[in-house]
């Protein structure tokens, strides 16, 4: 039965993936300001900053990575760090100078994928050639990826022997990869998995023996907690710390190349403020050294030379580090919890899974931390509900609640040929037929009435569906 309600409910938004702006350390970022431009050195301020970033803020952000990390290969140093002016743009920038539609043969996207990194791929002019790479459970599915980049390598029609002639290492581009591939491995957009090590290893494996360059959104990482409250690993480092990221375990491997094949690429947008417009990317010393030459840079300085100073301020101050361990992660981590809880106890009746949770004891299975803002469910798959796209419309217009439903996270790309279609039909796409929330902007209050309606949604779906006996219905 449907609820009526006399008047209109409020909007419920468990879509979008922006942190509520009271959140924002915005009394921190206005004394930090002050001290800046307070100090004897104002005129340097409003000038061109290094391309790279300036020295003092990358020993900062190298210091803070590798208190947050503790990378098994050694203390970050300043000169594998470059300042960017977030995450969007730092892909952007080094589809610029280490790929080209000419030589790099194909852009892989671990799916379900973050659909808004695809339109930057398409504007670097390789619409058409970005394909989807199975999850998996731990990280990626292997077997389709060897498979499916031996298939491209020995399709070699549309390609040349070596870079274009005007992107050779005498123009400036020192290094062009045959592939480039996607992900977010930590607390993932859309999923909510994380990679385990030994699959993050067999990666830059692969990566090393295929040329890949494997670009990772590390925006994430430092929002971590424990799965579950009652787990009692409240403080203890072996459950709280980050895992080693992809670049990270590409430096501890030996044989390491001079630029490597990987890149860490991170945002203060989900732990600052979007506004902000300050990241960072940490890579090879090379791989540094030339992604500070983009000619973009090159003419006009750091993108982001002086909101960088500003986020500076934060961390040489510890505001930074303060806001996300008083703040930020108590916040979320209530959030989440309550959110889980509702889910466990609305959606799980109905047949609703978390991915990654235990469906029989309600515990989380992984060995890993809970973070980041996001978690995915499935919907059953018996045909007793319609589509996800069918359950986003019945929530959105009769219960004014808006999800991400999971058709949202396919690489469209992979799919526009005869050929496309062949491999999609054995690219395992369970995902499309669930949904990503997030607990990242409501309160905890709003979180639990938004899974309230969901429930309610499925509930009038279910009640609109027939499905005829012996009919199966996909």
């Amino acid at each position: 039965m449907v609820l009526k309600y006399s008047v209109p409910r409020e909007h419920i938004n468990l879509q979008g993936g922006w942190p509520t702006p009271r959140l924002h350390p915005a009394a921190a970022l206005e004394q930090a300001s002050a001290r800046l431009f307070s100090g004897p050195d104002i005129q340097q301020l409003l000038r061109y900053g290094p391309g790279q970033g300036v020295p003092a803020l990358r020993e900062n952000l190298a210091a803070w990575l590798t208190e947050e990390y503790q990378p098994s290969a050694g203390p970050i140093s300043p000169d594998r760090v470059l300042v960017t002016n977030g995450a969007s743009n730092g892909l952007a920038t080094i589809l610029q100078k280490f790929a080209d539609p000419g030589y790099t043969r194909t852009i892989w996207m671990v799916e379900p994928a973050y659909h808004l990194a695809a339109p930057i791929f398409r504007d670097a002019g390789f619409a058409g050639r970005i394909r989807g790479v199975p999850e998996g459970e731990a990280g990626v599915d292997f077997e389709y990826l060897r498979a499916a980049l031996r298939e491209v390598e020995r399709d070699l029609v549309l390609f040349g022997g070596g870079p274009p002639p005007g992107k050779s290492p005498e123009n400036g581009y020192p290094k062009i990869y045959r592939h480039v591939l996607y992900m977010v491995p930590t607390f993932s957009n859309p999923s909510g998995r994380t990679m385990s090590l030994n699959d993050r290893t067999e990666l830059v494996r692969i990566a090393r023996e295929f040329d890949v360059l494997l670009v990772t959104d590390d925006v994430y990482d430092v929002l971590r907690w424990c799965p579950e409250t009652d787990c009692g690993c409240f403080g203890t480092g072996a459950h709280l710390a980050s895992p080693p990221r992809l670049v990270d375990v590409d430096r501890l491997l030996p044989g390491q190349a001079p630029f490597g094949h990987a890149v860490s690429n991170g945002s203060f947008s989900k732990i600052v403020a979007p506004g902000v417009r300050v990241g960072w990317m940490e890579g090879t010393p090379d791989f540094a050294k030339t992604l500070a030459r983009v000619g973009a840079t090159s003419s006009g300085g750091n993108q982001a030379h002086l909101a960088s100073l500003i986020i500076g301020q934060l961390l040489a101050s510890g505001d930074l580090q303060r806001h996300l361990r008083q703040v930020l992660i108590p916040t979320y981590r209530a959030r989440y919890y309550a959110m889980v809880a509702a889910i466990r106890q609305l959606l799980y009746p109905l047949g609703v899974r978390i991915v990654g949770d235990d469906g029989l004891t309600g515990t989380s299975t992984s060995a890993q931390p809970a973070g980041g803002f996001f978690l995915y469910v499935l919907f059953p798959a018996d045909g007793t509900l319609p589509h996800a796209a069918e359950i986003q419309r019945v929530a959105l217009e009769e219960f004014n609640l808006r999800i991400a439903p999971g058709g949202l996270f396919s690489v469209a790309d992979d799919g526009d040929d005869g050929a496309s279609e062949s491999r999609m039909a054995r690219r395992p796409r369970a995902f499309v037929n669930g949904a990503r929330l997030c607990w990242a902007w409501h309160e905890e209050g709003e979180l639990v009435e938004g899974i309230e309606r969901l429930a309610e949604a499925l509930k009038t779906a279910r009640s609109r569906r027939t499905v005829l006996p012996g009919r199966c219905e996909r």
